[in-house]
């Protein structure tokens, strides 16, 4: 006796068709015992702007305690975006845990890999995963847990 197989591969195509031609980044669909979600990861592009040449000279740095600068981050919105700086894809709200009580995905010092989740961005109730875009350290958290973020606003940098 051959077991009816509830799969539809022509479904889940459309799904991920209807996924590339609009903004969404998840969509689901129940039918009976059947539940098919198809998903896309979202990244951010960033732009690095061209500095004039007399920009480009070094400045002493000082690094500062660890506390100091990621409140000194928090605090201060950066003028102009950094070249390292990932920015928010969406407007939404961003978190920087998966659940109220975990540890945060990234804090200042932080090595990241090119594609570790750094943040979310809640939309429209759909929490969206920021991916680090190339590897490095986190060096500036411009954002809180659970605060409001506009598109293109900075969340946060990597060097």
């Amino acid at each position: 006796m051959a077991k009816e197989n509830p799969f539809d591969p022509d479904l889940v195509r459309e799904l991920a068709n209807l996924i590339a031609d609009t903004d969404l980044s998840e969509i689901e669909v129940e039918k009976g015992d059947l539940r098919i979600r198809v998903a896309r990861t979202v990244t951010a592009a960033v732009s690095v702007p061209v500095a004039a040449p007399a920009a480009l000279a070094p400045a002493p740095v000082v690094a500062p305690p660890p506390a100091a600068a990621e409140a000194s981050a928090a605090a201060a919105k950066p003028g102009g975006p950094h070249p390292g700086a990932v920015l928010s894809p969406m407007v939404g709200t961003a978190y920087r845990k998966p659940s109220p009580d975990a540890k945060a995905f990234v804090e200042i010092g932080s090595k990241v890999q090119a594609g570790d989740k750094v943040l979310l961005v809640e939309a429209m109730k759909t929490f969206n995963e920021i991916v680090a875009p190339r590897a490095g350290t986190v060096t500036a958290i411009y954002v809180e847990d659970g605060t409001p973020v506009e598109y293109g606003e900075p969340l946060l940098v990597i060097e």
